[in-house]
């Protein structure tokens, strides 16, 4: 065999060793996450959903639901690790370019993980869920034989039906905005044009419900830390109130108890228990912040509430900066590459300590927009509940996640977040492109989050102060509506 031919053969061998190893990491991966949401899913689910004995049927349709909804929340979970692994392996590069360890940490990699995570995001909200959803409502055609494939025909005409009706109203959308020649081509392309459309209007949805939850979502977390962490004694006697929260306790115990066995004293028993249950609230949580040690009294609620301030702050500074970079620079804005071209360059201007800080940023937007999810009026109906939540609900629940999780590259990229261009299919969004869109996305983030923030801390403060004060305390002054008039 000749040099050469032995030299293209190692090449070869080489690639396919190459794309065999990466085709192993990547099933490891996706193996770990979603065994992980297994669990996850596992721990939310109601029993009488997925343990029906008594009908084989019901209980197989339920399992494989369950299979979808886990494959669809492990997808998720791995669009959300997708911007902060990208970011790590580029300053693992960095930090060690030579190491032998490390080889198989590659573009290839990571490029192939971008696109992985782009085709099953478009399978899972383009088919997996609808079908999961018509799957276990479906019952099988009238007149047809009963069983799993009976469902199966019904769940599969209904989705057809469900297809065309989507890509008829894609195409009559894209016939209207676009009306040149051009436009008019590409309406025939399934492939290259229906679902990057498709799939741009969803992220375009997925990107404005983040830019909405979270705001709301940072000031829930700072109201729900306020909650759980023990505040420190400000200007209070913590003994004080506690003795008198057990005396007003006794006392309403008393009126109960004699309540019940006087039957001429008229007592509304009701009102007085719902009262007896909010001073024990209230006595629980004064006996719990008074066995807090001074540690975790006096240190771990400033730190934390620091911790959340630091974190809102200089997310907000990072996006008007951006907006400076936006009129100044053109190169500001979001775009997408093809080539994953890794430990080259840092994408942070302080190196590894800025892109630590990336990474932290992209995960506590994403846990605060999920927060203001779920708590706001909306979408507060879709709180999992332990061991309670049905089927359907779960299944509206990964398609949510998966719609956030999916927009949160593009969202961390069009703050200016972190400098990391999207790889593959995530960069051909028509309205990335747009100026007056990023402008007022940026726009929109920095003034909800700053009113939010000012809020949020400024009625804290006001309120700690007046209970620290005991300005509670005071009666409040009654307004004269109308003027007093003299007696007859």
């Amino acid at each position: 065999m000749a040099p050469a031919e032995q030299d293209a053969l190692a090449l070869r061998e080489q690639l396919f060793h190459e794309r065999v190893r990466e085709c192993i990491i990547c099933t490891l991966l996706f193996a770990s996450l979603y065994i992980l949401c297994h669990f996850i899913i596992t721990h939310f689910k109601q029993h009488t959903d997925f343990a029906a004995e008594h009908d084989d049927e019901d209980a197989a349709v339920n399992r494989i639901a369950l299979g979808l909804c886990t494959f669809t929340l492990a997808v998720a979970l791995g669009a959300v690790l997708l911007l902060p692994f990208s970011i790590i392996s580029n300053e693992v590069l960095l930090s060690f370019p030579h190491n032998y360890y490390i080889q198989w940490l590659n573009g290839s990699l990571v490029h192939g993980l971008w696109n992985l995570v782009f085709l099953f995001s478009n399978l899972s909200l383009v088919f997996l869920m609808p079908f999961a959803y018509f799957f276990t409502e479906s019952e099988g055609f009238a007149g047809s034989k009963k069983g799993i494939m009976a469902r199966v025909y019904e769940t599969s005409v209904v989705l057809l039906l469900l297809t065309l009706l989507v890509l008829g109203m894609v195409w009559v959308a894209s016939a209207i905005v676009g009306n040149d020649v051009a436009s008019r081509q590409s309406l025939y392309d399934l492939w290259e044009y229906y679902l990057p459309y498709l799939y741009s209007c969803i992220s375009l949805f997925g990107v404005l419900l983040l830019l909405l939850c979270t705001p709301f979502g940072l000031s829930t977390m700072f109201a729900v830390t306020g909650k759980l962490l023990v505040k420190p004694r400000l200007l209070e006697d913590l003994d004080e109130q506690l003795s008198c929260t057990r005396l007003e306790e006794a006392a309403v115990s008393r009126r109960i108890s004699s309540g019940k066995a006087s039957c001429w004293l008229n007592l509304n028993v009701e009102l007085l228990r719902e009262q007896l249950f909010a001073i024990r609230s209230k006595r629980r949580k004064l006996e719990l912040r008074q066995r807090a040690s001074p540690w975790q009294r006096n240190l771990g609620y400033p730190l934390a509430m620091l911790g959340l301030l630091a974190l809102t702050g200089i997310s907000v500074l990072i996006v008007c900066f951006h907006v400076l970079e936006l009129l100044l620079d053109d190169a500001a804005m979001p775009r997408g590459i093809q080539d994953a071209s890794l430990g080259q360059v840092s994408f942070s201007i302080f190196g590894s300590f800025g892109a630590a800080l990336q990474v932290v940023l992209i995960l506590y937007l994403m846990v605060s927009s999920v927060v203001g999810f779920y708590n706001s009026p909306l979408f507060t109906r879709l709180l999992p509940e332990r061991q309670d939540t049905p089927l359907t609900k779960i299944i509206g629940n990964c398609v949510s996640l998966l719609v956030l999780s999916s927009a949160l590259p593009v969202f961390s990229r069009t703050l200016g977040i972190t400098r990391f261009d999207l790889l593959g299919d995530f960069g051909r969004f028509n309205w990335l492109g747009n100026f007056y869109i990023v402008f007022l996305y940026n726009m929109g983030f920095a003034v909800l989050t700053t009113l939010c923030l000012v809020k949020r801390v400024s009625w804290a403060v006001q309120a700690e102060l007046i209970h620290a004060f005991g300005l509670h305390k005071l009666p409040l002054p009654v307004p004269r509506s109308r003027r007093l008039t003299k007696p007859c």
